[in-house]
């Protein structure tokens, strides 16, 4: 959920048992819950086009190169990449200036005010996982949200510990050719200057209009002479560019141990959070270790938990023995690939974070062939079943709102970063000092004792506790063929990303859809609970028909909606290179 509001609206729905189908207020109540994992896109669809094409209506396109390519959420962040790209910079170079300046123009879905994870690829084709995920504060206990689920998403308590800027400032360390600073200035410079609303940025601050317009640093932004911005109007955030330029010209530290920290601590204890300087000061990103399968002959490598590249993995050993670039896009395969969502979705309940749970050899079980070979068995092709047929141990549901973006140089370095605010807007906190908007990412744990809508209980994996970082639906994925680079991929849009990339995956190498045409045509998502196949617009009824002749209850999204978002690069056996953005976000990549 992102506001109190859409809370307040599910909670009236009933809770359905485990035992088949819903009703029509648990269909309204799936939509509230998707709304802030999906890309709200209102009057974005075309209902004159033909099937399988794109359920939106922003004309995106695939963009072509020689040497690299950026595929950002926005235009502009796109541009940026090429141009570090263009200057000598690699692929963790492109990454950061992309990173940083879609923070400046896509608030409401991540900044430095939050975290994320980086999959690199280096050009020698070692691989490297970088998780700045943001941190529970020292102070957090399992229980400090028992009884208002709702301090988790708005207000301070809801914070941890961003870690964006540390997990840059490591990735540079580790890999950048270009200067810091120059890094910077590109995102430095928009913010003060100004950046041009996009339609998409329109439609959320219209979306959180009624708390933004009365909060003074949020208005000044967004609001300017009390009048809310609109597509095209010029966006500044001139204490943000502030900040951006002490950290490019002193360093990460300052973030986390000097001037900044200290104006980001005291913004969120004066709110009531519990967040202290010690907190900022002794986060830390990890390098964690990547995980791999091979998929029809093609090395798949995406980042091992609390992200849920594991599960992304487990999917497509499941599905890879029923060849779907066989027989194509049938309704038997789709329902198949139902079925591996829903298995994944049931493993993903066991995960979390591994510095707390220490569960490696689970998840090295679960990527196996032999592992897969087992549950395939269990996928029957005439029925679907009842959620607690796959096994769950309990239940972890997930919602937000994420940015991805996918790199590759001319040398093959490549990156898959995915970052994030987690809700909306995060917290609804921005410092006013530095006009650093801080995360809500507190929301991402699971609460003991306390369901969710659907009536099951919550994972003890993912419960709060002191340093410990949420599990996430983050899945940033590198595939390599023959050894050499191929693509990198990856999504936004809460616990639907996992199945977005998928598609999207599927698409490129099963049904040979090009870059554009994989990220576009419409998908299909299932996460166990609820119980319910979700399904585009733009697939023929016959698909749907065939999903229920197996028991599925389908929900098609109404046209308004659009499933998450997945940005994509591709080296090409001549060595050329493709790059698509996800028009769902409105957004275009860039080549060179």
């Amino acid at each position: 959920m992102s506001d109190p509001e859409s809370a307040s609206l599910l909670s009236d729905y009933p809770r359905p048992s485990l035992k088949k189908k819903y009703n029509r207020s648990i269909g309204a109540a799936v939509l509230l819950l998707l709304a802030s994992a999906v890309s709200v896109s209102f009057l974005l669809y075309n209902p004159s086009r033909s099937s399988l094409d794109s359920p939106a209506l922003f004309q995106g396109h695939i963009v072509k190169g020689t040497k690299g390519a950026v595929a950002v959420e926005s235009e502009e962040c796109s541009n940026i990449g090429v141009e570090i790209l263009k200057k000598g910079g690699n692929a963790v170079d492109a990454a950061i200036a992309s990173t940083l300046c879609i923070g400046v123009v896509d608030s409401f879905a991540t900044g430095i005010g939050g975290g994320g994870f980086m999959l690199i690829r280096s050009p020698n084709g070692t691989f490297e996982f970088i998780d700045f995920r943001e941190t529970a504060p020292k102070a957090a206990t399992e229980d400090m949200f028992v009884g208002n689920p709702m301090l988790a998403q708005v207000g301070a308590l809801s914070v941890a510990v961003p870690g964006e800027i540390r997990g840059l400032e490591l990735a540079h360390k580790r890999h950048g050719k270009l200067s810091w600073l120059e890094l910077f200035e590109p995102s430095i410079r928009i913010a003060r200057d100004g950046f041009k609303a996009t339609e998409l940025l329109e439609a959320r601050v219209e979306a959180q209009e009624s708390w933004m317009k009365n909060s003074t640093e949020w208005s000044e932004v967004y609001f300017p002479n009390g009048v809310r911005i609109k597509q095209g109007d010029i966006v500044k955030r001139p204490t943000l560019a502030n900040t951006l330029e002490t950290i490019a010209k002193k360093g990460a530290d300052e973030f986390y141990e000097g001037e900044i920290a200290s104006s980001l601590v005291k913004t969120i204890q004066s709110a009531g959070g519990i967040i202290t300087l010690e907190d900022f000061k002794s986060y830390q990103p990890i390098v964690r270790r990547t995980v791999s399968t091979y998929y029809n002959g093609r090395k798949v490598t995406t980042c091992s938990q609390p992200t849920s590249g594991p599960i992304l993995l487990s999917a497509l050993n499941l599905i890879e023995r029923f060849q779907f670039k066989v027989d194509g896009l049938t309704g038997l395969n789709l329902h198949r690939l139902m079925e591996a969502f829903k298995f994944g979705y049931a493993f993903r309940t066991e995960m979390g974070d591994p510095d707390f749970i220490h569960n490696e050899e689970r998840e090295d079980e679960i990527i196996t062939k032999d592992f897969a070979a087992s549950i395939r068995q269990r996928i029957t092709d005439n029925t679907t079943h009842d959620p607690l047929y796959y096994n769950p141990k309990f239940d972890h549901i997930d919602s937000h709102g994420t940015m991805h973006l996918s790199v590759v140089d001319e040398n093959d370095g490549a990156v898959a970063l995915t970052s994030t605010v987690n809700l909306a807007f995060g917290s609804r906190i921005m410092d006013p000092q530095t006009g650093v908007v801080l995360n809500d990412e507190m929301d991402d744990f699971s609460i003991p004792n306390t369901p969710n809508m659907f009536g099951l209980y919550p994972s003890e994996y993912n419960y709060a506790g002191p340093g410990k970082r949420p599990l996430s639906s983050i899945t940033p994925v590198i595939i390599e063929k023959d050894s050499k680079f191929e693509i990198a991929i990856g999504g936004s849009g809460g616990s639907l990303i996992p199945t977005a990339t998928l598609n999207a995956i599927i698409n490129i190498l099963d049904f040979e859809k090009d870059v554009y045409e994989a990220v576009s045509v419409p998908r299909v998502h299932h996460q166990l609970l609820p119980d319910i196949a979700i399904m585009e617009k733009g697939f023929d009824k016959s698909m749907e028909r065939e999903l229920e002749s197996r028991n599925h209850t389908v929900f098609q999204l109404p046209v308004e909606f659009c499933v998450s978002a997945v940005q994509v690069v591709r080296r090409l056996p001549d060595g050329s290179v493709d790059a698509a953005s996800d028009p769902r976000k409105m957004g275009i990549a860039a080549a060179y």
